[in-house]
């Protein structure tokens, strides 16, 4: 532990997961963030950012699955004593889950402690990520659950175990869902539309993509 006498706590850098169908423009949110990025992808989808000079990638394989957890911690461990790196992002995490899972499975035919094994893996992500000191981005798929009620409230989550995405996502700043609707790219970062989403940040509920980082922008009327 570490204590801070009033007044002195250290501002924080700020932590973004945004969720959605593919083809909704996550990977190239990453454009938005300032200074030198690491990238680790999940799913290979690399092309929206491959030109971007500023952007380092390390691109998972299938020789690594069986190591999975400790290649992430590794190679996050290696980027948050990096300097020269401002931003951490964890493209696709729904792939990342699926991965650990897979290796957790293996080792144990527990389903129960199977998943509380991955929720305190992915809680203590969270923890390295928050006490890196470095901005983070981390994007996942979704999941449409169909109408929930009569309003639809509740209808899109991120595609993850749900105790697992609330213990990785508690400590973030902004959790939202992106989607394109009339030709625009937007992100509903209302927790009372009943899906996935928070913002500590500032007062917006909806935004468009392109405003994600830039806070000073009013919301989506």
């Amino acid at each position: 532990m570490k204590f801070y006498p009033k007044g002195t706590l250290p501002e924080q850098a700020n932590m973004f997961f945004i969720y959605g169908d593919g083809g909704t423009g996550k990977t190239s949110l990453t454009k938005q963030f300032s200074g030198e990025k690491w990238l680790i992808t999940f799913d290979k989808s690399t092309n929206p950012i491959r030109k971007d000079i500023d952007t380092s990638v390390l691109v998972i394989e299938e020789q690594d699955f069986p190591i999975i957890q400790q290649l992430v911690i590794k190679a996050v461990t290696k980027a948050i004593n990096n300097p020269e790196f401002d931003v951490i992002i964890l493209d696709n995490v729904t792939g990342l889950q699926n991965l650990v899972l897979e290796n957790i499975d293996g080792a144990s035919k527990d389903g129960r402690q199977n998943y509380q094994k991955l929720q305190l893996w992915f809680r203590q992500l969270g923890y390295k990520l928050r006490e890196s000191g470095k901005t983070i981005y981390v994007t996942a798929h979704q999941n449409d659950n169909g109408t929930n009620g009569l309003d639809g409230k509740g209808r899109f989550s991120a595609d993850m175990n749900e105790k697992t995405f609330n213990a990785f996502t508690s400590m973030f700043d902004v959790v939202g869902r992106i989607y394109i609707d009339g030709g625009k790219r937007l992100i509903d970062l209302d927790p009372e539309n009943g899906n996935h989403a928070k913002n500590r940040l500032d007062d917006r509920k909806l935004i468009e993509a392109n405003d994600l980082v830039n806070n000073k922008q009013e919301e989506v009327i």
